[in-house]
């Protein structure tokens, strides 16, 4: 009889973009359960065929009353199904479940640190979330972390140990794709003429969620200090605008017309990384800093922050440049560095594509965790 291992997210997301590969890797060797808050399996993409799927309402944010009947839910189903394993990503769904898998005493508990939300907050709110994050670390048998540095952190500041934390290959919750992510020159020239931009146009990339603290307005702020001297660069950004902070970009970078380009969403990042010669991420706040690799991937060297998650991503002077988080005029004058130097760029471009496949593909992370499940469930 297959060993059974359940994985809890809050949203089917997390499945789809993240934790397919490694899902259907896992299905073959286990008996595998999804839980999350979805309504039917067919949210589950293409792993649904694979997998049993349990409804069950986990919210993101704080919410009391509803926290405590899916941590009911979660501890009724664990008991009820006598999982082997239990393994969690995401904040909310890792506090519920390993809280829940340590009450119902499923064996094997694992949760994946990508990132805390509390590094960047002060006073009370900081206290509590990362009191959660100390819970689910008590809670769990063993903690994956996405990066190395993040290690370190949680290590320090006394959330994990060094004998109960580790990182899966070099570091990413899930490594890049690389029949995805790749340089196409076709697709990189349609892209370009659809964004607007020509031969001799530069194009810096930032591809997240537009939030204050991914460093948006840092980044418009240091383009603001240069777009003058450099007529040719173009500055696209690209992703969901969560803090309303679009207009503030506008407005600093007004002088720039036709040369700043916004894309509110898309399913195909890889097309705007093959279309950009430079990606930038100037975040206060990363776990691991996957869109890096991503854009390395496909030969685009980077500039990042340099904190925790970021400077994994980032081998500094290898296959991108790092800056102080915060420090406008550093980030200008590291964007003119590149700008300058196409051979630099296309330098460094070369290296970030030797490094991911070295060290982020996808087969080479999937094959490393399922390495860590034989070991624990000793199949």
């Amino acid at each position: 009889m297959k060993k059974k291992i359940v994985f809890v997210v809050t949203v089917p997301m997390t499945i789809n973009f993240f934790l397919k590969d490694q899902i259907i890797a896992l299905s073959e060797l286990y008996d595998v359960t999804v839980i999350t808050n979805a309504k039917s399996a067919s949210e589950l993409g293409q792993v649904a065929p694979m997998v049993k799927f349990i409804p069950i309402d986990i919210h993101r944010e704080i919410a009391p009353w509803s926290d405590l009947k899916a941590l009911w839910a979660l501890f009724l189903c664990f008991r009820r199904n006598k999982y082997d394993s239990v393994h969690s990503v995401t904040p909310k769904a890792g506090l519920l479940s390993m809280v829940s898998a340590f009450l119902a005493g499923v064996p094997v508990r694992i949760h994946m640190f990508t990132g805390q939300v509390w590094a960047t907050r002060q006073g009370v709110s900081r206290l509590i979330l990362k009191i959660m994050d100390k819970i689910i670390a008590w809670s769990a048998s063993t903690i994956l972390v996405d990066s190395a540095s993040q290690r370190t952190f949680l290590i320090q500041e006394g959330v994990v140990s060094i004998n109960h934390s580790l990182v899966i290959a070099k570091g990413s919750i899930c490594g890049v794709n690389l029949q995805r992510f790749c340089l196409n020159k076709k697709t990189r020239k349609e892209m370009r003429a659809k964004i607007g931009l020509d031969d001799r146009s530069i194009g810096v990339l930032f591809l997240g969620r537009l939030k204050k603290d991914k460093g948006i307005i840092d980044l418009a702020q240091a383009f603001s200090l240069l777009e003058k001297r450099f007529p040719d660069v173009h500055l696209v950004i690209v992703g969901p605008d969560e803090d309303n902070l679009q207009g503030d970009v506008k407005q600093i970078l007004s002088g720039c017309g036709l040369r700043l380009h916004f894309i509110a969403q898309t399913n195909e990042p890889e097309n705007y990384m093959m279309a950009c010669d430079i990606f930038c991420l100037p975040s206060y706040r990363e776990g691991f800093g996957s869109v890096i690799i991503e854009a390395a991937a496909c030969g685009i060297p980077a500039i990042g922050s340099r904190i925790y998650g970021v400077t994994d991503a980032i081998d500094e002077n290898e296959t991108g440049l790092l800056f102080e988080p915060g420090d406008v005029t550093e980030l200008a004058n590291t964007l003119v560095t590149l700008l300058k130097d196409p051979e630099r760029r296309q330098e460094l471009g070369k290296n970030a594509l030797s490094r991911v496949q070295l060290d982020f593909s996808r087969e080479y992370v999937t094959q490393e965790l399922l390495k860590l499940y034989k070991s624990k469930l000793k199949v």
